[in-house]
């Protein structure tokens, strides 16, 4: 079987999100896509990174990552990466509102109403001997180290600061990591922490 990983983009005070999520700006108007210029802009600088995100089984979200709504779904939402989705594994996505599975290229989107466990064995039965991915947001992923499930942490620290938001580690208990790589490039420092 395969490790749990997750691959999270913070600012230097490891924000992840602001807390004004919209249509028109998914990570919070204040962070824009500043998190995630490294990847955007720069990925040929960090292709091994990028493809390391990209590399499981089956990755598990929390609504927040697949939706800006809250309440009933929005049926005619088919999340914010258009009808071709990076993901070419089955995603689980945590909700407290039931959807059935969508069906898009190289993927399907599950929505699992019953909790973070559950979601994760259905990833793990889905991923096979490969690995399960926790994509995020930093609600899901701190909610997963709470739990002490994530065998593989790679923070992608992009040098400013946010001051407020959703911040990876907020009511995670201590937790013991090993550094096991660091790159670094103007745009972001790579972290990998194993447990």
């Amino acid at each position: 079987m395969g490790i749990v990983t997750a691959d999270i983009s913070v600012s230097t005070d490891v924000v992840s999100a602001g807390h004004d999520q919209s249509l028109d700006h998914p990570f919070g108007e204040l962070a824009g896509e500043r998190l995630h210029t490294w990847m955007f802009e720069h990925g040929d600088n960090h292709r091994a990174e990028v493809d390391a995100i990209l590399d499981a089984g089956a990755f598990v979200m929390g609504r927040n990552m697949f939706s800006p709504g809250r309440g009933a779904w929005d049926l005619g939402w088919r999340g914010w990466w258009g009808e071709e989705p990076p993901y070419h594994a089955p995603v689980f996505v945590l909700s407290h509102h039931e959807r059935e599975p969508l069906e898009m290229t190289g993927t399907t989107f599950h929505f699992v109403t019953d909790g973070i466990e559950p979601a994760l064995e259905r990833a793990r039965a889905a991923a096979g001997e490969r690995n399960v991915a926790i994509a995020g947001g930093a609600t899901t992923l701190n909610a997963y180290l709470a739990a002490g499930h994530v065998d593989e942490l790679r923070l992608h620290v992009v040098p400013f600061t946010l001051g407020g938001g959703t911040r990876v580690f907020d009511g995670v208990p201590p937790i013991e990591f090993t550094e096991t790589r660091v790159r670094h490039t103007p745009e972001v420092t790579h972290l990998t922490l194993r447990r």
